[in-house]
């Protein structure tokens, strides 16, 4: 005679189940922790954003210029109604954007109150790195001033600079943009 479970029961049994045949399989190989970033170029140097540290990024944006400001702070754009400074990254540190205006891109960053655009001469999507791959980076080669927001480096066909945006943001030559 059989008897009748009800629907606790019975997920219950399947439950028990499930577990015993589960535990003759065999377990996952662990995974390797990885970092990841969004890669972009500045001149001649390849450098990688931690991933929580870019919210977006962008086309280049029709932007309405300032008076009164820093030649690296190229204007304003209206982002979904958010009025979105855009700085031209390779200014701010003394260079020469890229000719070719299709690969420039605008890293979007928002940290505590400030929510800017960062125009950089290429972006190459997202980049993984082994976790354990990180290592600083020498000071006799950190380039000039960006050395500052220089927090590692990765080693692949180039070398990827981390860059730390949250750093820039929160620098007071940075934030200071009037003339």
């Amino acid at each position: 005679m059989t008897e009748s479970l009800t629907a606790f029961e019975l997920l219950l049994q399947i439950d028990r189940r499930c577990r015993l045949l589960a535990a003759d399989l065999p377990s996952q190989p662990t995974r390797q922790d990885s970092w990841s970033g969004i890669g972009f170029r500045l001149g001649e140097h390849w450098y990688v954003a931690p991933m929580g540290e870019v919210s977006e990024v962008l086309h280049e944006l029709r932007l309405t210029q300032l008076p009164g400001v820093k030649p690296w702070v190229k204007g304003v754009a209206n982002l979904r109604g958010r009025l979105l400074p855009v700085m031209d990254l390779c200014g701010f540190f003394g260079h020469e954007l890229s000719a070719l205006r299709k690969q420039r891109r605008v890293l979007v960053v928002e940290h505590s109150d400030v929510f800017t655009g960062l125009m950089v001469d290429e972006v190459f999507g997202l980049q993984h790195f082994a976790q354990d791959s990180l290592e600083p980076v020498p000071s006799s080669e950190l380039n000039g001033a960006i050395g500052a927001f220089v927090k590692g480096r990765f080693q692949r066909e180039q070398i990827w600079q981390v860059f730390s945006p949250f750093a820039l943001v929160q620098s007071q030559s940075f934030m200071h943009v009037a003339v």
